[in-house]
Order: C-alpha cells, then sequence, then structure tokens
C-alpha cells in the first residue's frame, strides 16, 4: 500500500495543477483568445472524438485491467500482451471511421446549427484515433504500476500544449485551420509521448506468443471486455453529452448561435466540476482498498471506506461547493465577454448534481470491485438512454439551463440508484449524525457568507469571501466535531473542558 499511497499523492499533486491550468485556460485564456464559437468549435470536437473512441476499442481497456496480471512477465516481455492488446483499437476504429464516414451526411443534418463544426467535421478521425489509443495505453500503463507519467501527460502536458496554440493563433502565427489542426495535433503528441514512454519503461513486445492465450482466450477476453466497457463508454456519454446535444439546436438567445452556446456552456461546466475534483483524485486510492477489502472478505474495512469516503467527500465537496456559487458573479468578472455571465445558473445546477455525487461516496469503486458490478454496467446503460431523452426534451425548453438541469438530474438518478443496490445487496448505507451536520454546516455558512457585500473587484472579492467562507465552514465543522482527526491534531483545542 505505500506504493499506492506514493503514487496517490505524486498523481493528486499532478491532477490539481492540471485542474489550475484547466482553470487558467478555459476562464482567464480561452475566452480572450478566442471567440466563443471557436471555444465551442474545440469543445464538440473534443467530445465527439471522445465520445465515439469509447466504442473502438471493442472493450480492450476493461480487459487489460483484469486480465494483464494473469500475462504479467517482463522478462518474457509479457508473452506479447502488448501487441495482442494493439489489435483492438485498430479493429474498432477501422470499423468505426468507416460507419462514420458512410453516415457523415446524416450527421452533418443533426448539427445544421453548428456549422463551423460540420466545415471541420473531418478532424475528428484522426482524434477518434488518437483518443482510441490514448485510453488503451494508459490502461497498459496502469497495469505495469505506472500512472504518474500518463497522468503528468493527460493532465499537464495536453493542457499546455493547448494554451500554446491558443496563444499562437492569438497572435496571428496561425489561422484558424491551423488552430484546428494543432489543436488535434496536441492529442496526436500525446499518443507518441505515451508510446515513447512505455518503450523506455517497459520495453514491450508486439510479438504475440499465442500458446498462452489458452486459459484466458481471446474470446473470453473479448466478452468480459465488452460488458464492463458498457460501463466506461455510458460514463463518456453522461460526461460528454450535454455539449454534443446543445450544438444541435437553434439558441434561445437571438446574437448567439449554436457553438456560442457550447462554449460558454463549458466553460460553465467546468467551474462546476471543481466542486468533485477530490473524488477524482482519491479514485486511484480508494479502489484498490475496496479490491483487498472483497478479497479478504474484510466487510468491516469496506463499510469503513464507504462511510468515511461519503462523509469526507460531502464535507470538502461543501466547502468547494460554496466557495464556487457564492463568489460566481466575481468569478464571472474575470472574464471580460459579458455572455458568459448567462451560464451563471448552469454552475449552480452542476454543481447541486457534483455534491449530490459526492454526499453519496465513492460507490462506482464499491459496485465495480464487488459481485454486483453487471448491475452497475446494466444500470449506467439504462441511465444514458434515459439522460439523452432528458436532453431532447429539456434543451429546447430551457436552452443551456435544460442542459444542465438534465446533467444534474442524471446524475442524481444515477447516484441514488447505486446507493439503493449497496443497500440492497449489501446492507451499507453511509448516512448518519455526521451528515446532517454537515449538511448544516454547509447551510448555515451559504446562509451567512451570502449577505457578504461585494468590492465589485474579483481581485479582492475571491479572497475576502473565500476566507470568510473557509474560516467559518471549518470553524463551524471543528465545533461540532464532524472530523476527529482535527481534535486529535490540535488537542489543546479539542480537549474538553
Amino acid at each position: 500500500m505505500g506504493i499506492i499511497q506514493r503514487q496517490g499523492i505524486r498523481n493528486s499533486i499532478i491532477t490539481y495543477t492540471g485542474i489550475l491550468l484547466g482553470a487558467i485556460s478555459l476562464i482567464i485564456i480561452q475566452p480572450r483568445f478566442l471567440t466563443k464559437e471557436e471555444i465551442g468549435l474545440t469543445r464538440i470536437l473534443y467530445s465527439f472524438a471522445v465520445l465515439i473512441a469509447s466504442f473502438a476499442p471493442l472493450g480492450m481497456t476493461a480487459t487489460v485491467t483484469r486480465y494483464f496480471p494473469y500475462f504479467r512477465d517482463r522478462e518474457r516481455q509479457h508473452h506479447g500482451f502488448f501487441g495482442f492488446m494493439l489489435i483492438f483499437p485498430l479493429l474498432g476504429y477501422i470499423v468505426i471511421a468507416g460507419l462514420i464516414f458512410l453516415f457523415r451526411e446524416q450527421i452533418m443534418v443533426y448539427y445544421g446549427q453548428s456549422k463551423l463544426f460540420t466545415d471541420y467535421f473531418f478532424y475528428v478521425f484522426p482524434l477518434i484515433f488518437f483518443a482510441s489509443f490514448i485510453s488503451v495505453l494508459t490502461a497498459y500503463s496502469y497495469s505495469i504500476f505506472r500512472t504518474s507519467v500518463p497522468v503528468l501527460i493527460n493532465d499537464i502536458l495536453v493542457r499546455l500544449g493547448s494554451i500554446v496554440v491558443f496563444t499562437l493563433y492569438h497572435i496571428h502565427m496561425m489561422d484558424r485551420d491551423g488552430l484546428v489542426f494543432y489543436f488535434v495535433m496536441v492529442y496526436g503528441i500525446q499518443l507518441v509521448l505515451l508510446v515513447g514512454y512505455l518503450f523506455y519503461e517497459d520495453r514491450p513486445s508486439l510479438r504475440i506468443r499465442w500458446e498462452q492465450y489458452k486459459v484466458h482466450t481471446p474470446v473470453t477476453m473479448f466478452k468480459y471486455g465488452l460488458i464492463v466497457s458498457l460501463t466506461g463508454i455510458s460514463s463518456i456519454g453522461l460526461r460528454y453529452m450535454d455539449s454534443l446535444m446543445l450544438g444541435m439546436y437553434k439558441p434561445q438567445q437571438a446574437n448567439l448561435n449554436a457553438l456560442d452556446i457550447v462554449g460558454i456552456y463549458s466553460i460553465a461546466a467546468f467551474i462546476a466540476t471543481f466542486v468533485e475534483a477530490p473524488m477524482n483524485a482519491i479514485d486511484k486510492i480508494i479502489v484498490p482498498k475496496y479490491a483487498d477489502g472483497w478479497k479478504n472478505k474484510d466487510y468491516a474495512d469496506i463499510r469503513q471506506i464507504y462511510y468515511k469516503s461519503a462523509k469526507y467527500l460531502l464535507l470538502i465537496g461543501g466547502l468547494l461547493f460554496l466557495l464556487i456559487n457564492l463568489n460566481i458573479d466575481s468569478l464571472f468578472m474575470l472574464i471580460p465577454d459579458h455572455d458568459y455571465s448567462l451560464a451563471k445558473g448552469v454552475v449552480l445546477i452542476i454543481s447541486i448534481g457534483t455534491l449530490i455525487n459526492m454526499g453519496t461516496g465513492n460507490t462506482d469503486g464499491y459496485l465495480l470491485t464487488s459481485t454486483k458490478y453487471k448491475l452497475l454496467t446494466w444500470l449506467l446503460v439504462g441511465l444514458l438512454g434515459v439522460a439523452y431523452i432528458n436532453y431532447r426534451i429539456l434543451i429546447p425548453l430551457f436552452g443551456m439551463y435544460g442542459a444542465a438541469l438534465a446533467t444534474a438530474t442524471s446524475a442524481t438518478v444515477y447516484n441514488f440508484a447505486k446507493y439503493f443496490i449497496i443497500w440492497r445487496y449489501y446492507k451499507m448505507q453511509p448516512f448518519n449524525l455526521d451528515t446532517i451536520k454537515i449538511i448544516l454546516t454547509i447551510v448555515v455558512t451559504g446562509g451567512i457568507c451570502y449577505f457578504i457585500p461585494s468590492f465589485g473587484n474579483p481581485f479582492m472579492d475571491i479572497p475576502v469571501k473565500g476566507s470568510i467562507i473557509s474560516v467559518l465552514f471549518v470553524g463551524l465543522a471543528y465545533a461540532l466535531r464532524i472530523v476527529p482527526e482535527f481534535h486529535h491534531l490540535i488537542p489543546f483545542i479539542g480537549k474538553k473542558k
């Protein structure tokens, strides 16, 4: 566990640095260097490609995680598992790219409101190729216990590369065609770096030793991968469907086009996802602990992990929720174009959904490592269909607010469904008196700090209001004895008189 914890800390530092870079890019750089329509274009190109790329590996991303341990043998280059693995995204890409090419006219009809996307539609082909292989190679890297460098490449280098491209476009060193081309090539460079790192670190072989594939046959692995990969496909679909669906509809604002709305929405959605950043950071630590618990039948440990994940994630998520939404006017003042402020409500709606996600704890890791992992797969597939219907109904009615409402509603239904599955089959649930105390802390802090007057200057408002919110929130949490560790760390304060 020492290795897992060290890599978890390293990954968390890299992830939060990447989040900071993403915030600088989306809130500071992109609104100044690109038009709303161009932001929408890059977002929808990437969303479309990543969603389609989730199908291309034919389940190999999940298969690598599950079956690679049976082939691990560094001396024999893992029996050529690397070469075997690459067959699937290559075949999948050929089939999927062919289908997209055949139905390209119909796809472009759907996106008639996003003309710039249809103009650059063919760039989705290389982007899908890059994303397909990146997902499989990343899973392979994790399977050989090398997580930090792939995270570094994805979370930091890719974002830095995109910032460079946007900057060069802004200073007129390239035209819009160059902007799109080099934006796509950033992911091509990511793929090259990942391949180079794996060959340097692991020296894998493309030569497949088929005699080793008799117990765990390609057919067995393929069937498993297809079933489990539905979970990943559905998760990606839920993450990117809002932007893709928004790009299909005529906006309610007369002065904006569909890609303008996608650009505005993408920035608001990114701000809202700060609430769940801690969950993404600790997933890689919690899931192996769940797996160990199931393997050793240590149900008490599983219960403890589940309870603590819900408690601490709700506590941290509650503070981030308040910091973001109580500073929302100031955050949008950092963006010179006032059209972006149309999405302030989007931040509130989506962040409520993400806070609920935090409050139910790490249910995905719990179920994926349990015997009921198939239930999670089918639940996600069904939810994807429900979400699609919600987007089709709510976006025409409420525009970007409809997309946010559909996203938050789908996330809430999904999280409580997972909660009830765990309660039904394992008789575990994470809510207790501490949950009520945390909700009370959020409500009281929010109610008091809502009335803090504004200086009209975001560079004064954000640090001042943020400090007051943090001090009051932490003080209430301490007074209510929500986190016993605080009292152990500061015994002279926590000591009862």
